[in-house]
């Protein structure tokens, strides 16, 4: 049974409801005030993209404001390892030349908020310092290396188990199966949250939906476009993010020393080819990939895929089928299963150990694909990561402080008001839509 009323309510419940309700409980309790905070989840816990999140954690960020946003998620994550499922094994961002430039200036800045990595440059110094960390690499045209000490993957599942628990234990309540229908908005005052099983009389919402973000901002009311910079655009864009697991012994997969290695995110111009030896890209291309036991097997990706949701027939309808229920394309199968073993000898002749299990998500992004963290109402705040989402754990505990009067610093450049002042983060030269 529902309460009829709470202090707080969240809705969703993966990464971001729960580390913001598990947060939130204990500042709550750290103040002397027993928390009455309540999360409800149409589903249930991570039924959503948290829920097959590839699960790797980076600060490999163009942007100054996201990559100080990202060191203090790896302080979370690092703080509570075990309790998380979270392996600091490191991130290994492979450029190209026309990317080199780029990854420079990430690291010089990343030194300069402490944030420990390794910069390395020309192609030959990459091969042969990708080569002290695996026996068979072999990949071609990389020729700048920003190796994150920081940083690598958690299991996504058990993660959110783990933050579940732990919410749980400060006295958070979650409810599953509670499918938000509306709200009773009064000037501009959320009153109730209405949901199918009654209605609950809060002082707070925070809105955690994940790639339903726009579902539920369609309930309270909010435009559908924004101006930005004098221009008026859709507030919600959906991508597919491209994403499977070649079914190989993860424990297999390791560095020169027998260790999990770093995650590796490599992208590069060179001609890729296929097993059979057809070319399958002369473009630049991109994929990312990593040992994992949650998954059982290589699990990883490439560049999402953009969605015509009328061409696609994939409206998000908030109450339908997880998105995990999409499947990737002949087209990155392909490049997938190559990318890995153009890059190592050990994935020649693979690709048919693809695994034929829905992968990856659809992913709901903002005007200019940065998250937006925000009160959109007098009592309604908005965590709306625009698909950066479980990385950034610690976004959580800074909404806690900021629910509880303490505007928070590292949220400041991802208000909603950046998009009508054209005061937008810059951007790389990296395909990939959230960098």
């Amino acid at each position: 049974m529902i309460p009829s009323a709470a202090r707080y309510v969240i809705v969703g419940a993966g990464i971001h409801g729960l580390s913001t309700a598990l947060h939130l409980a204990r500042e709550l309790r750290a103040r002397g005030t027993d928390p009455d905070v309540v999360v409800v989840d149409k589903t249930g816990i991570g039924a959503g993209a948290s829920g097959v999140a590839c699960g790797v954690v980076r600060n490999n960020y163009f942007q100054p404001a996201m990559r100080r946003l990202m060191a203090h998620s790896v302080d979370v994550w690092e703080a509570d390892a075990a309790a998380l499922s979270y392996h600091s094994v490191g991130y290994l961002q492979l450029g190209h030349e026309a990317m080199r430039d780029g990854v420079r200036q990430i690291y010089q800045q990343q030194r300069a908020i402490g944030y420990e990595s390794t910069l390395v440059e020309g192609e030959a110094e990459c091969r042969a310092y990708l080569r002290g960390i695996f026996t068979d690499w072999r990949a071609d045209g990389v020729t700048c290396v920003l190796h994150e000490k920081r940083g690598g993957f958690a299991n996504n599942t058990a993660s959110l188990r783990g933050l579940a628990a732990a919410a749980g234990a400060e006295g958070v309540r979650v409810f599953p199966g509670v499918r938000v229908n509306g709200f009773d908005v009064r000037s501009g005052v959320v009153r109730a949250v209405l949901t199918d099983r009654g209605a609950i009389r809060c002082d707070q919402v925070v809105v955690a939906a994940g790639p339903w973000v726009r579902d539920v901002w369609r309930l309270l009311g909010l435009p559908e476009t924004i101006p930005v910079a004098g221009a008026e655009l859709p507030m919600w864009t959906y991508w597919l993010v491209q994403e499977g697991t070649l079914k190989v012994d993860p424990g297999s997969f390791t560095d020169r020393h027998g260790r999990v290695p770093p995650v590796v995110h490599v992208d590069t111009d060179a001609p890729l080819y296929d097993e059979a030896g057809d070319l399958v890209t002369g473009e630049p291309w991109g994929i990312y990939y990593k040992p994992d036991h949650n998954f059982g097997g290589i699990q990883g990706g490439s560049m999402p895929r953009r969605i015509d949701e009328r061409a696609d027939g994939v409206a998000v309808d908030p109450y339908g089928p997880p998105r995990s229920r999409y499947r990737s394309g002949a087209d990155f199968a392909r490049l997938w299963t190559a990318g890995l073993a153009a890059c190592h000898e050990r994935f020649d002749g693979c690709s048919r150990l693809l695994s034929g299990e829905p992968s990856g998500a659809i992913g709901c992004f903002t005007p200019d694909s940065f998250p937006v963290f925000d009160s959109v109402l007098d009592n309604v705040f908005v965590i709306a990561d625009s698909n950066h989402g479980y990385k950034m754990i610690g976004v959580g505990a800074l909404a806690a402080r900021e629910l509880l009067g303490e505007p928070q610093e590292l949220l400041e450049p991802f208000r909603l008001s950046r998009y009508e002042r054209g005061d937008l983060h810059p951007t790389s030269s990296s395909p990939f839509p959230w960098s």
